[in-house]
């Protein structure tokens, strides 16, 4: 197959593993190739779905009566333009497909929710970990299609193989960026790990669906922050699916973190000069102690506040 390679394609990451995107990804990774096989492509393609994502946040924010300029929070976030338009990142496409599911299930229109929710999985399984906030909020039939429609996909595009690919392999293999992983590692299996990091952000859901309703920002923020904060690598362009979310008080620490987590760039600068690709233990210490220091305040902000009301 190598008269299918352009030097573009001979320059990927991890050559040798089976594609670890599902097909909901490799269908986008498609079309943006057939218009044109460019990083130029990629990067407008990601700035298009950058810009839907605002629009799609404005318009539910005004749907729930909460200040449109909260969108300001995502549309000015430093880590857009650095991993959308200019890294090309396809977690943005996975975003807006998420975030559409979320505007669609407050307008209570549950199977284009159900539809889209399935749809950003298969981009990247990150939002799994939201299915709990779907429980009674969408229909028995709204699940069975998403269901149905996301396996004729994965027949279609994976040819009958697992959606997710080498997965398996990323998880023995690779890690960056995880100190909570890295540390049970040592004691835990790679794969147990991964499946428990799964179970964290699923159970933080389920708690959350029980407290909150479908608007707050606060239930879809916390489920992939936990899942996240145990995954074996937290690469800086995870956290575009987590921001459009970090909206109010609650959220603060989770928007910290994805400020904070600008910190681990200078590795791949340290790559190049020959170090190791590893996070300098200054900056991983800097990445994490601000955003626990960001849930200490909102937790003395929330103990003094009692019941009164706060912004979500």
């Amino acid at each position: 197959v190598d008269w299918l390679h352009t030097d573009l394609t001979r320059g990927v990451d991890a050559a040798w593993l089976p594609t670890i995107y599902p097909p909901v990804a490799q269908l986008y990774f498609r079309s943006v190739a057939g218009i044109a096989e460019s990083i130029r492509a990629f990067r407008l393609a990601a700035l298009a779905c950058d810009v839907a994502i605002g629009l799609a946040l404005l318009a539910l924010l005004r749907a729930t009566g909460r200040p449109p300029g909260w969108v300001l929070v995502y549309a000015w976030h430093p880590l857009l333009p650095l991993e959308g338009a200019l890294g090309a990142h396809l977690d943005v496409a996975g975003v807006l497909l998420l975030v559409l599911s979320w505007l669609a299930l407050v307008r209570h229109r549950t199977m284009a929710a159900a539809l889209m929710f399935a749809a950003a999985v298969l981009v990247k399984p990150l939002p799994l970990v939201l299915a709990p906030l779907y429980w009674r909020r969408v229909r028995v039939r709204d699940v069975l299609a998403a269901a149905a429609a996301g396996g004729v996909l994965t027949l279609w595009v994976a040819r009958g193989n697992l959606p997710f690919g080498s997965m398996g392999a990323f998880i023995d293999d690779f890690r960056f960026n995880g100190p909570l992983f890295a540390l049970l590692e040592q004691a835990v299996p790679a794969r147990l790990l991964a499946g428990g990091a799964i179970a964290c952000g699923l159970l933080v859901a389920v708690v959350l669906r029980r407290r909150h309703d479908a608007v707050s920002p606060t239930a879809w923020a916390w489920p992939m922050t936990a899942a996240l904060a145990a995954a074996p690598v937290i690469y800086p362009w995870y956290f575009v699916w987590i921001v459009p979310f970090t909206l109010g008080l609650r959220a603060i620490p989770v928007w910290v973190w994805s400020l904070s987590v600008l910190a681990v760039y200078p590795t791949w600068h340290f790559r190049r000069l020959g170090g190791p690709f590893a996070v300098p233990d200054a900056l991983m210490t800097l990445e994490f102690a601000l955003p626990a220091a960001a849930a200490v305040w909102v937790g003395v902000r929330l103990l003094r506040a009692g019941d009164k009301p706060t912004y979500d």
